[in-house]
């Protein structure tokens, strides 16, 4: 690392800590944020002893990226891997642990693919229009939310606040790479109903994942439309119905990977392959009903869904079509004891199922397992200003058998400073997947699921009437019972796997025409052999603005620092800043024109190894709403 960066980081270290120690005059402190995901119900963020970050419409808005993963990319404790341009699988870790390791929720949908060699989620295919909220809640949360939430949970909706009456959303983008996008939104509210629907479709030439090291290199294109819709009706003060469904459907052109000869233990890059296509169909639903009762002092919620799957690879040696599917029934129940107690508790089971391809050396295979889980937790604010939680789960598998995890959260708020200590102990587990039981390839019946512990603790500091937000969080995530593909066949190896840094964050919102915000994250993570875990930068920092020097216009901008980051046989990738920007002009109240930069700096940057990415590149577009 050059001394330069090493001055720049030490900067916003120094800056973080010294703003998150100081004092500051509370009064008027704004605290009434509303974040889900930690407790599974609406909660204050200044009440929440976990790790959580929340992006809201109006920042969605503000930057109009094409892309979920675009957004995530900035999230404290967050790394994104993209080989390639947009439609590649692109790869998530938090806190250093890779996506298996995290739930991902559409509507409160498990959208995970169960016919993966684990189960996680496709990031690439989820597209932004539409989104209204994104919470990112980091720590092991099986707890709450069983399997694969070892890392954390990433929640997505498109059902925010609608204005009563009718709505029509409508924009619109094309520039570089041949690409274009457009999106249609459908906003419907009464005193009883809501109900929101949105259509995008998204498609681009691209670039050549293999561009750097091919005589010719061939473009990957990649094509997209996905539906959602998400409603709900209210009978009565007593009895409400809800439902959502959600359908992608996606063509993303790709190269051969590269890899390390093994005789040479050369390094091979990737290589153009003009006819390899993955193919991906997702449908999924969730129903559903509320029921509350006692004056609203026992609220009961009722779920089922339902997520069906269907890739196919065309153009390579390894061909085929998979199929997944999930069923889900889940329910949820709260009961306030007293002003200061209420108790939670739930029971969820869900089944999956995957069909995996005949190939030269297999037969089809379809196979499934069931899990089923119970859940409580009790929330405490035994004095005003202090928050604790603690919750217990147990979780029974057809396969390896039962497992029990726990969390502990605690917030405590010194009113008069504006200084918030927060903190969160936890177990989590991750159950083999049906390709890891019983798949094509060294299916293993026997393995026992991976187990985590993890805690962090922090402190939060708010100045100006809650106006400047500083906050500082270690954490430590410990993966054990690790399952790895050795000698032709998934097995249970001895060691652990460690993540320990510390996440700083900074946001400034002086008045409505600017904002800031800015993160630090430093991670320190190995596998259980003690080397460091491939394509996760050690030092990383996101920043984002928005100003409007007056009422029509808007300059927005987003960056990207990664420094110090390392991938297969421990070759070092480039540091590299990519900022992104854009100019809006608002015509009318309800329209907007606007152009689009990204990589403004024109970076030559990988985020693996060999593998291309977008040049600058120029986008202009519209945004319109008509009605109310």
């Amino acid at each position: 690392m050059t001394a330069s960066s090493k001055t720049f980081l030490a900067g916003v270290s120094a800056l973080s800590i010294m703003l998150a120690s100081g004092g500051a005059d509370a009064q008027d402190l704004d605290l009434g944020e509303i974040v889900v995901t930690p407790d599974r119900a609406p909660t204050e963020l200044s009440r929440t002893g976990s790790s959580v970050t929340r992006i809201d419409s109006e920042e969605i808005a503000e930057q109009s990226q094409p892309l979920v993963l675009d957004y995530l990319t900035l999230v404290p404790g967050v790394a994104i891997t993209s080989p390639g341009g947009p439609g590649t699988e692109s790869s998530l870790a938090i806190r250093g642990a890779p996506r298996r390791y995290v739930k991902t929720l559409y509507n409160g949908i498990d959208i995970s693919d169960p016919t993966n060699t684990q189960v996680q989620t496709s990031y690439q295919y989820l597209l932004s229009g539409g989104i209204d909220s994104i919470e990112v809640l980091r720590g092991s949360q099986s707890t709450l939310y069983g399997s694969d939430a070892i890392a954390g949970v990433v929640s997505l909706s498109t059902f925010g606040e609608i204005e009563p009456g009718v709505t029509h959303l409508i924009s619109g983008e094309g520039g570089s790479f041949g690409t274009a996008r457009g999106t249609y939104g459908l906003r419907a509210a009464n005193a009883d109903s809501r109900l929101s629907f949105n259509a995008t479709g998204f498609r681009t030439d691209g670039i050549s994942a293999a561009e750097e090291h091919a005589g010719n290199p061939e473009r990957d294109g990649y094509e997209n439309i996905t539906l959602d819709i998400a409603a709900e009706h209210a009978f009565s003060d007593v009895f409400s119905v809800f439902g959502s469904a959600l359908l992608i459907d996606a063509e993303a052109e790709f190269d051969d990977s590269g890899f390390t000869d093994f005789f040479t233990g050369d390094f091979v890059p990737p290589t153009d392959n003009p006819t390899a296509t993955n193919v991906s169909k997702q449908l999924a639903g969730r129903a559903g009903f509320n029921l509350n009762l006692l004056d609203g002092r026992f609220r009961n919620t009722v779920s089922v869904q339902a997520f069906d799957l269907e890739r196919t690879i065309d153009g390579t040696t390894f061909d085929g079509t998979y199929e997944g599917r999930r069923k889900k029934i889940d329910y949820q129940g709260a009961f306030d004891v007293t002003e200061w107690l209420t108790l939670q508790a739930g029971a969820d089971y869900e089944k999956q199922e995957a069909t995996f391809p005949e190939g030269a050396f297999n037969p089809e295979i379809d196979a499934d397992f069931h899990m089923t889980g119970l859940w409580t937790e009790a929330i405490l604010t035994p004095v005003e200003d202090l928050t604790l939680t603690a919750g217990l789960r147990h979780d029974h598998h057809s396969e390896f058998g039962g497992h029990t995890t726990y969390r502990l959260t605690g917030s405590y708020l010194f009113a008069q400073t504006g200084t918030r200590l927060h903190g969160s102990f936890g177990t989590g587990f991750r159950a083999p997947s049906l390709n890891e039981l019983f798949g094509p390839f060294g299916a293993n019946p026997n393995l026992d699921p991976e187990t985590s512990t993890g805690f962090d603790i922090g402190v939060e500091q708010r100045f100006l009437g809650g106006a400047l937000i500083a906050d500082v969080t270690y954490f430590d995530l410990e993966i054990e019972d690790l399952i790895a593909y050795e000698n032709g066949a998934y097995t249970q190896i001895e060691g652990t796997s460690t993540s320990r840094g510390v996440e700083t964050s900074l946001t400034w919102r002086p008045d409505d025409r600017f904002s800031f915000t800015g993160s630090y994250t430093y991670t320190d993570s190995k596998d259980q052999n003690d080397d460091r875990l491939v394509r996760i930068p050690r030092h990383a920092v996101g920043l984002t603005a928005a100003y409007r020097p007056t009422e029509k216009w808007m300059i927005s901008a987003m960056g990207k620092v990664a420094l110090d980051t390392v991938d297969s046989d421990e070759f070092e990738l480039d540091d590299y800043f990519l900022l992104n920007a854009k100019v809006a002009y608002k015509p009318t109240e309800d329209t907007e024109l606007y152009l689009r930069v990204e990589n403004l700096l024109d970076q030559d940057y990988q985020t693996a190894r060999g593998y291309g990415t977008p040049d600058i590149s120029v986008f202009a577009g519209f945004k319109a709403k008509f009605g109310p």
